[in-house]
């Protein structure tokens, strides 16, 4: 929840039912947008479904905007947000093992949980091969550490990379959007999915 616990606005009992609450409301959402249906999900790479791709992108971009807002106002700021690590190697290998699942079976880790919680038995199964694998992954972690930590890249932001600042960069990300939107709505057109 932020900072508010650590800063101790809020007691630890009191972040953990907010997160409870956030992660029910989060979860409500994910089911009543159809993203407990691998059909849906699995869509975005045929094209004839993208409602996932226009959910995600939309919350990272709002997400976005309220951070970008907040800092701009003061109230937050953005040097001490969390920037997850870099590791180039285990990112690629890890997003190529992820998306060849998801294609497959048309679910990730959040979606599969979704779908199990309303009864569907192809997300009980991938929740089950999610906990084989993590567990594989920990059993073996001497085995691929090597792999796991190479190139290490530090906590780089996209902006920066560039030489931008943040603001310049979130408005080109939303325009970016915008056309990735249109050409969602064609590919929708282009490919649609035959009823049986």
């Amino acid at each position: 929840m932020g900072p508010l616990a650590v800063n101790e606005f809020i007691s630890e009992n009191t972040n953990l039912f907010l997160a409870f609450i956030i992660g029910i409301g989060f979860g409500w959402v994910l089911e009543s947008s159809g993203f407990s249906s691998s059909r849906k999900l699995a869509g975005v790479f045929y094209g004839y479904d993208t409602v996932v791709l226009k959910v995600f992108f939309t919350a990272a971009i709002t997400a976005m905007l309220g951070l970008l807002f907040m800092s701009l106002f003061g109230w937050i700021d953005l040097n001490w947000v969390y920037v997850n690590p870099t590791f180039l190697t285990s990112a690629i290998v890890g997003g190529v093992v992820m998306g060849a699942g998801f294609i497959l079976g048309g679910f990730c880790p959040g979606t599969s949980f979704c779908a199990a919680s309303i009864g569907k038995i192809d997300g009980m199964v991938f929740i089950i091969g999610l906990f084989i694998g993590v567990f594989l992954f920990g059993i073996g972690y001497d085995i691929w550490d090597e792999l796991y930590m190479a190139k290490y890249l530090g906590e780089p932001k996209v902006s920066e990379a560039l030489g931008m600042r943040d603001g310049v960069f979130g408005l080109l990300l939303i325009l970016a959007a915008v056309g990735m939107f249109f050409v969602a709505e064609w590919a929708e057109k282009k490919f649609p999915r035959e009823e049986y």
